[in-house]
Formats: structure tokens, C-alpha cells, sequence
């Protein structure tokens, strides 16, 4: 690795500076390009000052601290460079907006967008919790939103491990501890996030006071201001900002889970999506201050929504959320000590490979977009139009990823082939001959851990044909990295038998009365398992993974039932009915004791 010959100009190695992001009197942060796979980087540089190294202590502090923390839901960070010019941190190049910037043009957020925003940020504090360490600077400059709806939390500048304190913070989003310098814990960052979820339904923050000293009265004394909130969310904020951190939930995957809760009771199971999708058009409609578009380089985030980027070729994507560093005092690092940056396919997924860890690479899945036109003789071309699917980097054997892969990208291939042979068969009159072929999908990563991915996709047809028909597509795969195989309800579950449905649908809840049409008879096993009357041999149900809870699915369009339904079921209640193998690819989920 190699420097410049002077403190103001010196490089690191490897990289090709494409712009300038921002400056400022101790350094700048810039767009470039890795030399060897292409990919996007942000490069943030910070000049050693004579006789003062305390900026870049910092910095390696903050590095070592983010370096405990590897979550879809945090910016990536590479690598950390020390010359005697000054520090140099390579990360995550990822498109999207600020929060902050998107409530200043938008003002306040539906609340199904404002809470897939909290939900988003939570799992990312969950993972810095879950080692130990506390962010304490949640606000909505440190949430960005991808062009795809979905969110990442940046900047661990003050972050500290769970129990050490000081009044460090940004007073308008300060738990009370922080303003008595008392220690941190992972409530202090469940009350920031609160604050922030508050601005976002309501376009205001909590509290306003003339100054500090104002703003630290009210945070310390006055109550959650809930009444500016839904009614039926006032409870979750109230608990949320409490006073102590003892009555609040103890961390922000507990939060998840009480967030989860109210937002399907209060807006149904759907709400995420909506939430999304709402939150996707916000951002592409600030795509202009997005920097990789500014670039002129592909990335996966606006791509994603409505067909933003419209590039041809294959861009690729990070997986689940989004960042840009837009400014010099945005702090980034990464794992102190040698470390490789492997990038996957020339776009932003990378992991970090450590020499002193073992195993040295860690899979990452990530969102391909596909974009080719072929031509159908008497036909029209057909034309596969950001069409997203997912394919995995990291995996050390070759023969081995390639089945991943080709796994991972099956639904799509699929629904191209049978949608081909449609457009190219016989049609006996001008009503349904097409008119145009054209295959767009979204490919949504519902988990992705060491041993498996799971993957929803959906699709969108059209002929333009006077017949053609307007119904929703969607199709699942999970697929074992250990085997590269996908697994069907066979693998999955223990019992498919009459005792085994029947157990798994006392688990199912009730959807509401919205969706009574779309499960009209008791649970069966023809139900998850596809069969020859089921379009493009696909289930009518199906199974997705997350981070909390399995979901079934209905994929296979219904008149009375378009968007489909997807029952919850939490890992708690359903542990004992998953196959054991399957149960050890999952997440942290403790089985119940068996029924008697």
C-alpha cells in the first residue's frame, strides 16, 4: 500500500479517486473505485497533526468499537490505514439519503414508513448491542435510506461498551443517564431511537427548549409527549421514552419485538411493505444527492425502487440497507489490523477478512439487477427489466457458491422460462396475443446468516395485451450454504403429516377480515408443497426466514387475495416442529418444552 508525497495529497493504494464528498480543516472523505474488481468504496482521509495525534486515536477507538459489530443493518467497514501522513478508512459505498434530509423535504413520515425506519435501526443497535457495545448518537443524520426503502445506521463516533458514561451525545435525542453522565446500556439507545421515531410521525423532536439546559430539564423531567402520536402507538413510545432505563425494554431487539407487535395489530401484517415501498419513493425522488448516481456507478438501492436507475447490465447492490458519507465529520472505521477487502461482483457487498480470525470469510448475500432483451420470433422481444435477484460472495469453494448461486437465483429463472413460453405460445385471437413481454422482480433478503439465506421475490408481468391480468407473483427460496441447496416444507419441518399441519396451523393467527378469502379452507399439506396444478411448480405457501420469526406466505396469485397474506409465527412457539438441522441455520431461537 502506498501514500502521495505530501500530507495534502497522499493515497492509499489500489483505489482510483472518482470524486470529492466533502472536505473540511482535517481531512476529506471521497467516492473511488478498487482498482481490482471495480467496485465502490468511500475513503475518508484525516491528516496527522503535528505533535497531536488525538484525532486519530480517536478514530482507532472508534474502529476497534465498530469492529465488534457485523449486521446488513450498519455501514461496512474495510479497512483502517495508518501512514505518517495521517489515517485513511476505506468502507461501504452504498446509495441513499440521510433521514434527517428526508424528513426536511418530506416532512413527517405515514406511520407504517416511520416505523419500518425504527424497525431497521433497531436490528442494527440489536447487533451492537448483542456485543456489548452502545451507540448513544441515534438521530436522523445517522440513519440513512437506500433508493430501496431500506434504512442503515452509521457513525459510531461516541459509541462505548455497555456500562461506561459520560454526557457525550446530541442533546436533542439524549437519554436522561446521558445527561447525568451516568452509564450506558442499550436502553439509552432504545430512548434515542424513540425520539427519533417520534420526529418521524410527527415532523417535530419531543422536546424543544431554548438551550442545553432547557432541553436537559425537559428530558429529565417531563414526560413522553405522546399525545402528538397515533393512539394506538402511544404506549410503545411512552415505554420507549421512559425515565429510567429500567422501564424501558432492556435492548433493542426486545424493542422489535414490542414494535412488531403494535404494527401488526394497529396496521395489519402488511405493514412493513407498505412501509417500505412508501419510504423507497421518498428517497428516489432524492436520488440526485445520491453519491454512486452522481457517479455514474450502479448500485443496487435505487434500482430497487420503481425502476430508478435504469441502467442496463447488472449492478449490484448491498443486500439490506443503505448509507453515504456525505460529509468530512461523518466518522467511519474498520477492524484494526491486516484485513482484505473482497467485493462482490463490482459493487458495494464485501466482507472483511481478518488474519488473526478463523474461519476468514463470512458469506454476504447481496441484490443483483438483470436487464437484457431477448427476441421471440413472431413475438415481442421479451425484456427483462431490472429484474433483482440475489447471489452470495464469501463462500471458499468454488463448486460450492456456484450451486448457492444458482439456487439463489432459481424463482427468477423460473418465472422468465414459464413467462417465455407463454408470450411465445399459441394465442388464438387479438384479445390475448401480446402486445410487449416484459419480467421485473424485487428481490427482498428476509435473513441472511453463516449458513443460510432466505430470500422473497415478486415479480411483475405485462403483456399489454387487452387480457392481460394484473396479479401479484411471488415466490420464496431458502437456501442451506453448507449444501447449496434450497429447502422445501419436506426439509424444513418435522412432521408434514395430519398431526404436524395441524400443529402448525394452531399457530397461525388470525389476519383480519381483509384476507378471509385467502385461506378458505383448514391448513393442508397440499398447501406447502407444490403440486402439478400449481403455476410454474411453485407451493401456494411458502416459507420465509428473518431474524425473529418464520413466515408462511401465499405466493401463488388469488382473485379474491392479490397482495397476498403472510402469517407470523415467532420461533418461540414453532421451534419444536422445524427439523433439527434446519433449527441450527436459524438465528438464536430456544424451543418451548413439547406439549402435553
Amino acid at each position: 500500500m502506498t501514500g502521495g508525497t505530501g500530507r495534502a495529497s497522499w493515497r492509499i493504494g489500489g483505489f482510483t479517486e472518482l470524486r470529492e464528498l466533502g472536505a473540511g480543516a482535517q481531512g476529506r472523505v471521497v467516492l473511488a473505485r478498487h482498482d481490482e474488481n471495480g467496485g465502490p468504496v468511500a475513503i475518508k482521509y484525516l491528516a496527522r497533526r503535528d505533535g497531536d495525534d488525538g484525532d486519530i486515536a480517536r478514530l482507532r477507538d472508534e474502529a476497534a468499537m465498530l469492529a465488534r459489530v457485523t449486521d446488513p443493518h450498519v455501514v461496512r467497514l474495510y479497512r483502517f490505514v495508518t501512514s505518517r501522513h495521517g489515517a485513511a478508512m476505506v468502507m461501504e459505498a452504498v446509495d441513499g439519503v440521510s433521514l434527517k434530509r428526508l424528513l426536511a423535504e418530506n416532512g413527517p413520515l405515514e406511520p407504517e414508513s416511520a416505523l419500518a425506519i425504527l424497525k431497521g435501526s433497531l436490528l442494527g443497535l440489536a447487533a451492537a448491542h448483542a456485543v456489548g457495545v452502545v451507540h448513544r448518537d441515534y438521530k436522523p443524520a445517522n440513519v440513512v435510506v437506500r433508493g430501496d426503502g431500506l434504512s442503515k445506521l452509521i457513525d459510531f463516533g461516541i459509541a462505548v461498551l455497555s456500562g461506561e458514561g459520560s454526557r457525550s451525545g446530541t442533546p436533542a435525542y439524549m437519554a436522561p443517564e446521558q445527561w447525568r453522565g451516568d452509564a450506558a446500556s442499550p436502553a439509552t439507545d432504545v430512548y434515542a431511537a424513540t425520539c427519533v421515531f417520534f420526529e418521524c410521525v410527527t415532523g417535530e423532536r419531543p422536546y424543544r427548549a431554548e438551550g442545553a439546559a432547557g432541553l436537559m430539564h425537559r428530558h429529565l423531567n417531563e414526560e413522553a409527549p405522546v399525545g402528538a402520536v397515533p393512539e394506538r402507538l402511544r404506549d410503545l413510545v411512552a415505554r420507549g421514552m421512559a425515565k429510567e432505563p429500567g422501564a424501558r425494554p432492556q435492548g433493542a431487539e426486545t424493542f422489535v419485538a414490542e414494535l412488531e407487535s403494535a404494527a401488526v395489530e394497529v396496521y395489519g401484517p402488511d405493514w412493513e411493505r407498505r412501509g417500505v415501498r412508501a419510504l423507497a419513493v421518498a428517497a428516489v425522488a432524492l436520488a440526485a444527492l445520491f453519491p454512486l448516481g452522481a457517479a455514474a456507478i450502479g448500485s443496487g438501492g435505487a434500482a430497487g425502487a420503481a425502476g430508478a436507475a435504469g441502467a442496463s447490465g447488472t449492478g449490484v447492490g448491498a443486500a439490506t440497507g443503505g448509507g453515504v458519507m456525505a460529509a468530512t465529520g461523518t466518522k467511519v472505521a474498520v477492524a484494526v489490523g491486516a484485513a482484505t477487502v473482497v467485493a462482490a461482483g463490482g459493487g458495494t457487498a464485501a466482507y472483511v477478512a481478518s488474519d488473526r480470525d478463523a474461519p476468514a470469510a463470512r458469506p454476504v448475500a447481496a441484490v443483483a439487477t438483470l436487464n437484457q432483451s431477448t427476441p421471440l420470433p413472431g413475438r415481442p422481444a421479451l425484456q427483462i427489466r431490472n429484474a433483482q435477484f440475489v447471489r452470495v460472495t464469501g463462500l471458499p469453494d468454488a463448486a460450492l457458491l456456484r450451486r448457492v448461486n444458482t439456487a439463489l437465483r432459481a424463482p427468477l429463472d423460473r418465472r422468465i422460462a414459464a413467462f417465455r413460453g407463454y408470450v411465445a405460445g399459441p394465442h388464438n385471437n387479438s384479445v390475448s396475443t401480446p402486445r410487449c413481454a416484459t419480467v421485473e422482480s424485487r428481490a427482498t433478503v428476509r435473513y441472511s446468516g453463516p449458513r443460510l439465506v432466505s430470500v422473497l421475490y415478486e415479480f411483475d408481468t405485462a403483456t399489454c395485451s387487452v387480457a392481460d391480468e394484473d396479479l401479484e407473483y411471488k415466490d420464496v427460496v431458502n437456501v442451506d450454504l453448507r449444501a447449496g441447496r434450497a429447502l422445501a416444507a419436506a426439509d424444513i419441518f418435522r412432521d408434514l403429516g395430519p398431526s404436524g399441519i395441524s400443529a402448525l396451523a394452531r399457530e397461525m393467527p388470525p389476519l383480519g377480515e381483509q384476507y378471509r378469502y385467502c385461506l378458505r379452507e383448514p391448513l393442508k399439506r397440499g398447501d406447502l408443497e407444490a403440486g402439478r396444478e400449481s403455476p410454474v411448480g411453485v407451493a401456494p405457501m411458502q416459507v420465509t426466514f428473518t431474524r425473529e420469526r418464520l413466515e408462511l406466505n401465499l405466493v401463488v396469485p388469488h382473485v379474491d387475495c392479490s397482495t397476498g397474506a403472510v402469517w407470523p409465527l415467532p420461533y418461540a412457539g414453532i421451534m419444536n416442529l422445524i427439523k433439527p438441522e434446519v433449527a441450527a441455520l436459524l438465528p438464536g431461537a430456544s424451543p418451548r418444552p413439547e406439549r402435553t
